[in-house]
């Protein structure tokens, strides 16, 4: 993908501007007057000018038929017209030396409409010929609190104190809801922004922006599509080296690009799996429901980053704690093991001979006091990372009086310390003024609890890290050196000879030695199987002379026109099958990915995507996570495979790739055959620029 520009665009004047125009004010409009009524009620310390053609006053004060005809430009300009109306008023902006405008219409260069593409070409015009920067259209503006800059028709959400969390959302009617019920559970926050269909200004303006306000220390994402990857990826990485995490959520889950089905890889990375694996490289917390993000993004609001992975739960129920172990497991979270010391200090506590373990119940403390001692206990232990303790917030304030226990608890240790409820429960007020006094997160339901302590961790590898980069490369590589390049790399395949027709196949197959395959070959025909176009085990002369025609009337039969070229003939290799494959995505630049092979690749999905250049150990890692992992490693009786060898073909094929991609636009292995000493690439099929 093209870059329409390769630089950050500022968005001070959006956010931060000093004064602002109102174009469409009128006290019949609702979403205009929400937002003079949130500027005045809060004491916005900027200049506001109203703009209504029709009436010289408004809300009691004077109104101007025009931007142009300000006594002096405004900062920024909100525009709630009609979408007819935009272009107009984008130009007037312009004309009058305006630095930015919102503009809350939809049906402005969005969708396949003529009317509505016209619209977006006249603002697009006006903003390449005055460099007016513009956010939306089709949004609801957004808020900047300790500005007091009120441009979002939400008077509730703009009472809200200012805190860490700043949003930026494509989604304007999804924001508020976001925001009003993580204020519910106490966040707290710099900024909301609804970008919407970001014909200008996009999320890594916004993101790039909210990295440089010393306020703001977290990011959350509401993500549709991302306009500019390039740079949406530059701001990622200013957000990770500056130790600030960005958690998103992103629609999409279910979709594959159309393009991706030409090679296996594509076909299972699709478009959301590239996303994934481009938020593993950048530092980004993806979460899966809005519920998720809601908790993920509490659980970062106390600023605490642990220094590994384990959790100590302390719970006061048996049932609890079965739950949890079922919620570790499924979700990956490391239970620390307590130390002696530790179980010995717990003892006290526990009723009977019961013997300490994590996850811990020592049933329902009689105090805060008492539940803060214990707490202490467990986060001293050197084992544990981060502590999780089942407690639920009071109705009342009075409720614990003893809550300054807590407070101790907390102050005597840095490491993350949540409260946590097996399942979600209504917060009022005071229960979110008692979160606010112990100083750590409640956080509701099991699952996202693990989920939201793992981002923690998922954070603390990563933060204050850049992200390996991509430098480009020339090469020389052809079809004809390609073998040859390969095995350069350590890249070796089976012995094989391509041949131009069925006699010669034969002669072939008696000099390599049987039992052998036989594969037709076509630069019509991408995926040979597909087209019954390979023949396995071919023990004598005859079987392969009879393979030959049987191979070449099925891909006639599937693919009428195809050129046959010849067919390759190879000895037999077993072993476990594998595939590995590097390609360019079209957005988020050259991934590698390794999996379980054969054909049933896409039908068993066991595959795991990394973006270029591999980091040390990241081959190792991506298998780890496979079944293929458990097939290599004896499973049930199989012969082992050569896990070693597997690993560095990993790596020799991500470098092979990078080093020949702008020659090579897709290379897969498949199936690379892991044997008990070595692997050998049976199959390789490319994909040329």
């Amino acid at each position: 993908m093209n870059e329409t520009s390769m630089a950050f665009r500022p968005v001070d004047s959006v956010l931060r501007a000093k004064s602002i125009a109102l174009v469409g004010a009128s006290e019949r409009g609702r979403w205009p007057s929400d937002i003079y009524g949130s500027l005045r009620e809060h004491g916005y310390p900027g200049k506001i000018w109203l703009i209504n053609p029709r009436q010289s006053e408004v809300y009691g004060e004077k109104a101007y038929p025009s931007l142009r005809d300000l006594p002096e430009p405004a900062d920024h300009a909100v525009i709630i017209v009609p979408a007819a109306a935009v272009p107009g008023a984008v130009e007037d902006a312009a004309h009058r030396g305006l630095k930015s405008v919102t503009v809350y219409a939809g049906g402005v260069g969005d969708g396949e409409d003529p009317v509505s593409r016209a619209l977006g070409d006249q603002v697009r015009a006006t903003v390449a010929r005055s460099g007016l920067r513009v956010s939306g259209p089709n949004c609801m503006g957004g808020f900047s609190y300790r500005e007091k800059l009120f441009a979002y028709p939400n008077p509730s959400l703009a009472r809200l104190a200012p805190g860490p969390v700043a949003c930026v959302f494509q989604s304007g009617g999804t924001l508020q809801f976001f925001m009003t019920t993580g204020a519910m559970r106490g966040l707290r926050f710099s900024y909301g922004v609804s970008s919407g269909n970001e014909l200008d200004l996009d999320l890594a303006d916004f993101v790039n922006f909210m990295v440089d306000d010393e306020e703001t220390k977290q990011i959350v994402l509401f993500i549709e599509g991302i306009r500019r990857p390039k740079m949406f990826m530059r701001a990622a990485a200013r957000a990770l080296a500056a130790g600030k995490p960005i958690i998103a959520i992103k629609t999409g889950a279910t979709e594959k690009s159309a393009s991706a089905a030409a090679s296996h890889t594509g076909a299972i990375a699709g478009d959301y799996a590239s996303y994934l694996a481009m938020c593993d490289r950048y530092g980004i917390i993806n979460c899966a429901t809005l519920d998720d993000l809601v908790e993920t993004t509490l659980a970062f609001q106390s600023g605490r980053v642990p220094k590994g992975p384990r959790i100590g739960w302390v719970t006061t129920s048996g049932g609890t704690v079965d739950l949890l172990y079922d919620c570790v497991e499924q979700e990956g979270s490391p239970l620390a093991v307590f130390t002696e010391e530790t179980n010995a200090g717990i003892r006290p506590f526990m009723q009977g001979e019961i013997k300490p373990k994590n996850p811990l119940d020592v049933g329902i403390p009689s105090t805060i006091t008492k539940a803060a001692e214990l707490c202490d206990v467990v986060a001293r232990d050197p084992n544990v990372d981060m502590l999780a303790w089942a407690g639920q917030l009071p109705p009342m304030l009075d409720a614990w009086p003893d809550a300054e226990a807590l407070i101790k608890m907390v102050g005597a240790t840095d490491k993350p310390i949540v409260g946590f409820a097996r399942m979600a429960y209504h917060m009022g007020p005071e229960a979110v003024a008692m979160q606010d006094k112990v100083g750590f997160p409640f956080l509701q339901g099991l699952p996202a609890t693990c989920r939201a302590l793992n981002a923690l961790w998922f954070h603390a590898l990563r933060s204050g890290k850049a992200p390996a980069t991509v430098e480009d490369r020339k090469s020389d590589l052809t079809a004809e050196t390609l073998d040859a390049s390969l095995a350069r790399y350590g890249i070796q395949g089976p012995r094989s000879r391509v041949v131009k027709d069925a006699a010669c196949a034969v002669l072939a197959a008696q000099e390599i030695g049987f039992p052998v395959a036989l594969k037709i070959q076509s630069r019509d025909i991408l995926h040979k199987t597909e087209a019954g176009g390979v023949a396995l085990n071919l023990r004598s002369a005859a079987a392969v002379a009879a393979a030959a025609e049987k191979l070449t009337a099925s891909a006639w039969q599937v693919y009428p026109s195809a050129r046959i070229d010849g067919f390759l003939v190879q000895e037999m290799v077993s072993g476990h099958e594998a595939i590995v494959g590097a390609r360019e995505d079209a957005l988020y630049g050259p991934m590698l990915l390794v999996g379980s092979g054969g054909v049933l690749v896409e039908l068993v999905q066991d595959a795991a995507l990394k973006l270029l250049p591999l980091a040390e150990g990241e081959a190792s890692s991506m298998i780890d996570g496979l079944k293929l992992q458990r097939l290599i490693s004896g499973f049930r009786g199989q012969a082992r495979g050569d896990r070693a060898a597997l690993e560095k073909a990993v790596e020799s094929l991500a470098a092979f790739y990078l080093d020949h991609r702008d020659k090579i636009a897709d290379i897969e292995i498949n199936p690379l055959m892991v044997r008990p000493q070595g692997v050998c690439a049976v199959d390789v099929r490319v994909i040329w620029k």
